[in-house]
């Protein structure tokens, strides 16, 4: 299920961290301002032990009532302060870090844009989904909170020590006495908690995945009856993920019950031994009353020690996630021959689509694989439409997907008019080239969305009477009609009408077509044979056709054999000279209607 487990081993979380500064460097001003608030807040909250000293020492010790109200007023206003400080400090980080969030969540969708189709076949999508929410919701919380307060309280803590070796530097030598220990604690517990935090949140993508697998193929797990095996799988990812947030669990325990008892028996040696020296004479009762009120003052500072570093360690881990995925190299412009460097490119006649020597390998296969695709040599002169036949696993659907760059050759060339695909960017190249899929994807949006993807609107008409789709207009908003996520909503032809109307409504001057009608009617099919011999008169097309009425579309036909061109011509003649292909148009072989896509 998971794409990726990268280890923690000899990661730093401090390096891992700084990746996120040109993120948060645009929010900088508040966020330091706001760390600068924080730390005055709370020395503000140990000004409060110093004023019972003298409250302690003073008043109380002269009988002084009207002191000891003027005391209490400045514990009161010291109170007020110190809340007002703190209230300043989350008003200071709330707008930025949601904005740092909203960034990085809009860098992260423009990238997954960019990659390589390649690269989402390669990865879950629960994955991406989960490092595009639940990680950047953790990297809010830590900028929120534990980035401030790991230097707030590092700063409370050192004053604080300070203070107490001021009023007494015995009894703050007793308080320190738990330092040494404390540390190491801390450096076993960031090892080991990286590791399982880097686990959890790698379980919570394998689990958004089955969550979404499930939605979106509901109909087939309530058609087959696999309800509970689905269910089984889920619970036993749930239950893998609930173990390994308890081991989370012990471990932060563990520290804790290190970090607050230490401290807690130091404070409390203290009290015993600022006692005998107050019955001795040798230390004031306010000075004991400051020490004491000092030390428990720190007693959240450090107790959160735990809290933060596990934070940060799940902060670190999300920046790592969030980092994998930006971290791929996103599909490369070429531009050769002085395409994109303001140089100017000379007239080409029209020379169709040619495809020159093509080899192509998908990336993660073995170097010593053969080729799925070898030396393919095929011309579509301009404004020809060419049918292109194989049985399944032929490579019928890898050859139309690398016109458009969804994957990218291996080696050789393919020309559009002569222009080297290579030297054009994705966006012209994809502005020449429009294609539909034999699995037509719709996304949730109006009919007239889906159909136009940014073209022009009065196209959408005339593009729906090509595709014989003129169905939309009995939905209950016409083609202003909600298809819903998938397009599910809509029969298979319907969706597949709708493809292929998304496909010419541009007017491209060249069409790649992945066997469009497999999911028509006998009757539907010819009415959009009809309408299509229309826009192939002025285009150039190439067209994966498995039945002998979609292959009619076409002015000749390749075949394709285990990866290789190995017959061109017209339907007749290759029925008349090519055994395998009379075998194929039969019907009596594989005609590939579910053909693997690779």
């Amino acid at each position: 299920m998971s794409t990726t487990r990268a280890t923690t081993k000899n990661r730093s979380a401090v390096r891992t961290l700084l990746r996120l500064w040109p993120y948060v460097r645009p929010a900088r001003a508040r966020l330091f301002t706001a760390a600068f608030v924080a730390v005055l807040a709370s020395c503000t909250g140990l000004v409060i032990p110093l004023v019972l000293k003298w409250m302690v020492d003073g008043p109380v010790a002269d009988g002084d009532t009207a002191g000891v109200w003027l005391g209490a007023l400045y514990l009161l206003l010291l109170g007020f302060a110190e809340a007002l400080l703190f209230g300043l400090r989350r008003w200071l980080v709330a707008r930025p870090l949601s904005h740092v969030e909203a960034e990085m969540r809009a860098g992260l969708y423009r990238h997954l844009q960019r990659l390589p189709v390649a690269f989402h076949d390669r990865w879950a999508s629960g994955q991406l989904l989960s490092r595009a929410t639940t990680d950047l919701m953790l990297l809010r919380m830590f900028l929120a909170f534990p980035l401030t307060f790991l230097l707030v309280n590092s700063v409370t803590i050192l004053v604080g020590v300070i203070i107490m070796l001021l009023q007494d530097w015995t009894l703050g030598l007793v308080i320190l006495g738990p330092a040494i220990p404390v540390v190491v604690t801390c450096v076993i517990f960031e090892k080991r908690y990286a590791g399982v935090a880097r686990l959890a949140q790698d379980q919570v993508g394998d689990l958004t995945t089955v969550v979404e697998e499930s939605v979106l193929g509901i109909r087939i797990i309530k058609g087959f009856g696999r309800h509970r095996s689905q269910a089984r799988a889920f619970r036993e990812l749930s239950g893998t993920l609930r173990g390994t947030e308890l081991h989370k669990a012990r471990l932060l325990a563990t520290i804790w019950g290190v970090i607050v008892t230490l401290p807690e028996v130091a404070i409390g040696a203290a009290l015993v031994l600022g006692c005998v020296q107050v019955a001795d004479g040798e230390l004031s009762a306010g000075t004991l009353v400051a020490f004491l009120s000092t030390a428990l003052a720190l007693r959240w500072p450090v107790d959160s020690i735990g809290f933060l570093l596990a934070m940060s360690q799940e902060a670190a881990t999300a920046t790592e996630r969030y980092f994998e995925a930006m971290d791929e190299v996103p599909e490369q412009e070429t531009h050769t021959r002085g395409a994109g460097t303001g140089a100017t490119v000379p007239h080409r006649p029209a020379d169709g689509l040619q495809f020159h020597s093509v080899r192509f390998r998908y990336p993660d296969a073995p170097e010593d694989s053969p080729p799925v695709l070898d030396l393919i040599d095929l011309h579509i002169r301009p404004g020809e439409s060419m049918a292109l036949v194989g049985a399944t696993g032929s490579g019928k659907t890898t050859l139309t997907a690398l016109v458009p760059r969804l994957h990218e050759i291996t080696s050789g060339r393919i020309t559009l008019d002569g222009a080297d695909i290579t030297a054009m960017s994705r966006e012209e190249l994809r502005s020449k080239v429009a294609m539909a899929f034999e699995d037509p994807t719709l996304f949730s949006a109006s009919v007239g969305e889906n159909v136009l993807m940014g073209v022009d609107e009065r196209e959408l008409d005339r593009a729906l009477s090509v595709a014989q789709a003129d169905f939309v207009h009995a939905l209950p908003h016409g083609t202003a009609t909600q298809v819903g996520e998938q397009g599910l909503s809509l029969s298979g032809g319907q969706r597949q009408r709708l493809a292929l109307a998304r496909a010419v409504v541009g007017r491209p001057r060249f069409l790649v077509l992945d066997d469009p009608l497999s999911a028509l009617d006998v009757h539907t099919e010819a009415a959009v044979e009809a309408a299509l011999r229309e826009v192939l008169a002025d285009t150039t097309a190439l067209i994966v056709a498995h039945r002998p009425s979609t292959v009619q579309l076409a002015d000749r036909v390749a075949l394709l054999s285990d990866g290789r061109i190995t017959a061109v011509g017209t339907h007749h003649e290759l029925l008349r000279t090519n055994a395998e292909y009379a075998h194929l148009m039969s019907g009596s072989g594989d005609s590939g209607e579910g053909e693997d896509t690779r």
